[in-house]
């Protein structure tokens, strides 16, 4: 995709939606956090039907060290890999205790050494609980960046970095939450909407849908 048409491609996502947000409900960094961990192989809707419940009674890192790893599962046994996910928490609630005084830290490598921590986490929660410019690439960012042309790549860090590249820093703080939006409901990944696509001219995708 040439650079005016990037330009033009991210002009019309956000004069579509100026100011987008996570689809995850939180209060505070350490509930996205949490929120992010337990989204992995799960929906944003699956998530927030457990955390309506967790949070309430465990809202802070002492409290859901308190909870145990037995009582967060109870809570969130609902979302696939629970056991796992509750454990690498509980453990991350400790961490954060220990090392951060109880705040999630907003600097990546600290991130990243929690458990259940990787890059797209770490790069979710820079972005939504602190305003960084980064650009977390999940399932529906990959088939973007590779289906329109925008930033083509054969792994996840391949179309980060691209896109990291591509995009201006006009729109790189709200780039994140754009293209998986536009991913998650309009560029489908069985049938993409085309029709109704507002950056379909720009794509370079060849079958594009009826």
């Amino acid at each position: 995709m040439k650079k005016a048409d990037i330009v033009q491609f991210y002009s019309r996502l956000r004069d579509a939606n100026p100011a987008p947000t996570t689809e995850l409900g939180y209060a505070t960094p350490f509930q996205l956090l949490v929120a992010v961990i337990l989204s992995a192989q799960a929906t944003d809707a699956g998530v927030n039907k457990a955390t309506a419940r967790l949070f309430p009674i465990a809202p802070t890192p002492a409290a859901m060290l308190a909870l145990g790893e037995d009582g967060l599962i109870d809570a969130i046994r609902t979302i696939g890999l629970y056991r796992t996910k509750a454990r690498n928490i509980i453990a991350t609630c400790q961490l954060l205790l220990e090392r951060h005084r109880g705040e999630v830290p907003a600097e990546r490598a600290a991130l990243e050494a929690l458990p259940g921590v990787g890059r797209k986490t770490a790069n979710v929660v820079l972005n939504t609980a602190f305003g960084q410019p980064t650009i977390a690439v999940d399932t529906h960012i990959f088939r973007l960046g590779n289906r329109t042309g925008l930033a083509p790549g054969k792994t996840v860090d391949a179309v980060e970095a691209r896109l990291l590249c591509v995009t201006p820093p006009e729109f790189r703080k709200d780039a994140h939450h754009w293209l998986i939006l536009h991913g998650r409901y309009v560029c489908k990944a069985r049938r993409p909407e085309c029709a109704r696509c507002i950056v379909a001219d720009l794509c370079v995708w060849p079958d594009k849908t009826a």
